[in-house]
């Protein structure tokens, strides 16, 4: 039987101006950058329940709050991850 030799792979990049760029950085920037759009674009004011209070914000703010919370969760997943 042949054994299969362990090849790795550098990761998927495109140049742009000169520079390797990967691809995992652009979809980032691009999904980033959908994300304050879909904030900028929704900016009208909201009532939410926070278990008792009842509380008045700007959309913008909940959803930019939602953003930042759901990055924080990923990064402390991730880390854990990591050191399994």
């Amino acid at each position: 039987m042949a054994e299969k030799t362990a090849k790795e792979h550098p990761p998927s990049s495109v140049t742009v101006k000169g520079r390797d760029v990967r691809l995992r950085t652009i979809s980032f920037l691009l999904l980033a950058a959908l994300a304050v759009w879909f904030i900028a674009a929704n900016t009208g004011s909201v009532t939410i329940r926070l278990w008792v209070p009842e509380v008045t914000l700007p959309l913008w703010t909940v959803l930019a709050v939602t953003l930042l919370a759901g990055i924080a969760l990923g990064l402390i997943v991730a880390r854990r991850r990591a050191r399994r």
